[in-house]
């Protein structure tokens, strides 16, 4: 194992809890200079429950998978696992092509999580949210949580992607996930330039619209290009992201699902009204 990876295996941990609380914490501040809407639940007991949640989250994570993704990929290293190990590509191009091959994954993972019955009975726990800000980007019930490591460890498994490649993927990841869920002003013209190359605030907003053909549509946490690609994108809303209602249209009025106790249960609870990619019929 070259001594870089070794280094990354060693601090993993210190690495993404460093970038995890500074893009928090750049994001808080940003959503408190320029807000992009008004919330309307209590903040105070969403962000106790929402990072209530990712805690419990990495809680399971960890115990179910000490090694996490990072390790596997080191294991698959060592061991020449995976179809990176089979052809000849310079480093730097095995490390591009595992990232985009990752988000794919996890785009896919995304339509899943909508289109199948049960996954998206884990996955309302993301849309109950009845706002959306740096917080909604870590709302996902621990269930969900170990299903997409379980995908992402049979990705990496399957590929060989190197650790460094695995390690830049979950810090991205995980930072875009806040920046695309922040409650932030952006200038029209700068957000039409970043979705050439970044899901934005307001692109991944259209998502979390109570209306069920915007909630199927922009599915992209990281990447914008396979929304472009397989026709889920949809540019914007059917009304101004001020006048969004924000959440699930059965969730409405009911101030538990703020609640981490009530996320934690939601998934179990009476069967909510599926929701599908197969039923959009918007134009985008």
């Amino acid at each position: 194992m070259l001594n870089i990876e070794s280094f990354l295996m060693e601090h993993e941990p210190m690495i993404r809890f460093g970038f995890f609380g500074g893009i928090l914490g750049l994001m808080a501040l940003w959503e408190a200079y320029a807000p992009r809407r008004r919330l309307s639940a209590p903040k105070l007991l969403r962000w106790f429950s929402n990072l209530g949640l990712l805690a419990l989250g990495t809680v399971a994570v960890r115990s179910v998978f000490p090694l996490a993704v990072v390790g596997v990929a080191a294991i698959a290293e060592e061991q020449r696992w995976g179809l990176f190990h089979a052809i000849s590509l310079a480093h730097w191009q095995t490390v591009a092509l595992s990232i985009l091959c990752l988000d794919f994954a996890v785009y896919l993972h995304h339509v899943l999580f909508h289109a199948l019955p049960t996954l998206w009975r884990i996955h309302k726990v993301h849309h109950t949210d009845l706002d959306f800000d740096v917080t909604t980007g870590l709302r996902f019930h621990p269930f969900e949580i170990l299903l997409s490591l379980g995908l992402k460890i049979a990705i990496v498994l399957l590929l060989g992607t190197p650790v460094i490649a695995v390690l830049i993927f979950e810090v991205l990841l995980n930072a875009t996930s806040m920046f695309t869920h922040g409650n932030v002003w952006l200038p029209s013209q700068l957000d039409r330039l970043l979705r050439l190359f970044v899901v934005t605030p307001d692109m991944h907003r259209i998502h979390h619209s109570a209306i069920l053909d915007e909630t199927n549509s922009n599915f992209g946490f990281n990447l914008p290009w396979w929304d472009y690609v397989f026709g889920t994108y949809r540019s914007r809303p059917s009304v101004d992201h001020k006048e969004m209602i924000i959440g699930l249209a059965d969730f409405q009025k009911d101030l538990r699902v703020e609640q981490l106790h009530w996320m934690l249960v939601l998934p179990f609870l009476n069967k909510l009204s599926q929701s599908s990619i197969n039923q959009r019929k918007f134009q985008p």
